[in-house]
């Protein structure tokens, strides 16, 4: 059983830091100059002179506050959604070819035009939630059409899934990698997970066959091809035929993922799809809790060659949140809720920062932060952690005693 207070003092607490996050982005992010937001804030807080503005950051941040619009109903974080919209639209749409610019300048000018399909992903995602949130069709229109650019131009119509990344006219590229840090296969986990995650949102307000056709099969491909049989983690990077390219366990998005596709059964209705589901992401769940989980329940970074890297990344501990409630809500094995807690409980510990606000990139073993990475950035959004309590304070405040 859960014990009555939980609600009463976990719930008001995830409130209180999901609007001090949602506060600092909107207080400290506006780029005044140039319009949007800023590129980067340091460790601290501080402006950099970073002059690259990443599709990533600004497609999230519209899913962020568009989110929180609709879950809080502020008024004040709806501009910022219109914002962070309007600059997408006006800077990052290509209008020739369609699709949006991996980045711009400050200035607002095209500085990497290639068309990676997990930028193309967070538009559909954030799209979609700024539709909910201004009922404004151009944005829906805009979903739709990016939907139709992964179906046209992404999709391996011989084996199935979706490439990694095109040039800016669709064409074919030699380095495709999301990142410097990833393999340059053709294939990935990540792109996968952050495709059927926005094709999901926008069934919610887009009830198309063709697109819950789309879901069915990502879905399946998870099942089949990306999810390890035996080891039950995700293999990360695949060539064209699905053979795996990598041996590397990434935890935060095992977890991640466990609840993302147990939502994507559950909007498309798919009985078959939600047992299946079901079962595997519990499974997923116990290998992070058996296998990539610290003493005080934080989530280790990745697993390779046998070594652990024991660094507490800000995002796994988000999505650890989530999952392990959705582990709950799925079995009614209270040893998930428990989890759960102990992440919020090392969240509010140590990946707070309490003096700068939003949190630390990461921290190590002993939970000492790692300064040097942007506070804000190209790839550090306040996406993970505001979906992380809005999910966590729907899902909590949904459970009967």
């Amino acid at each position: 059983m859960i014990q009555d207070n939980i609600k009463t003092t976990i719930v008001p607490e995830m409130k209180v830091e999901l609007n001090s996050i949602l506060n600092f982005w909107a207080q400290n992010t506006i780029d005044k100059s140039n319009g949007g937001f800023v590129a980067e804030l340091n460790g601290d807080g501080k402006l950099t002179d970073a002059d690259e503005k990443g599709a990533v950051l600004n497609t999230r941040l519209l899913w962020s506050f568009s989110a929180a619009y609709n879950f809080l109903k502020d008024p004040a974080y709806l501009v910022l959604a219109d914002r962070a919209y309007d600059y997408l639209i006006q800077h990052f749409w290509d209008k020739e070819n369609g699709g949006l610019f991996w980045s711009v300048t400050n200035n607002g000018s095209v500085k990497n035009s290639r068309k990676q399909a997990y930028a193309q992903g967070f538009a559909v995602y954030g799209f979609s939630e700024y539709y909910k949130a201004s009922g404004k069709q151009e944005s829906l229109d805009y979903a739709i059409k990016l939907f139709n650019i992964i179906e046209d131009h992404f999709k391996d119509e011989k084996f199935g899934g979706y490439i990694e990344a095109l040039g800016c006219n669709w064409q074919p590229l030699t380095d495709m990698r999301l990142s410097e840090k990833d393999a340059n296969q053709p294939k990935s986990m990540n792109t996968h997970l952050h495709i059927i995650e926005p094709f999901t949102n926008l069934y919610r307000v887009w009830p198309n066959d063709l697109l819950k056709d789309r879901i069915q099969n990502l879905v399946r491909i998870f099942r089949d091809k990306i999810i390890d049989p035996k080891t039950f983690h995700f293999n990360l990077f695949f060539d064209m035929d699905w053979t795996v390219k990598s041996n590397i366990v990434s935890y935060g998005h095992d977890i991640e993922g466990t609840w993302l596709l147990n939502e994507a059964a559950h909007v498309i209705r798919d009985e078959e799809l939600i047992g299946q589901m079901k079962d595997l992401s519990i499974k997923m769940a116990d290998i992070t809790l058996a296998e990539g989980t610290d003493k005080d329940g934080s989530i280790f970074y990745e697993l390779e060659g046998g070594h652990i890297d024991t660094d507490k990344h800000w995002w796994p501990q988000a999505e650890a949140m989530i999952g392990f409630l959705d582990a709950y809500q799925n079995s009614g094995h209270i040893k998930y809720f428990n989890e759960a807690l102990l992440v919020w409980n090392f969240i509010q510990k140590n990946i707070k920062d309490n003096v700068n606000g939003e949190w630390f990139w990461k921290v190590d073993e002993n939970g000492n932060p790692d300064k040097i990475p942007p506070k804000v950035g190209f790839w550090k959004c306040p996406y993970h952690n505001s979906r992380a309590l809005i999910e966590a304070i729907t899902r909590i405040d949904s459970i009967k005693e």
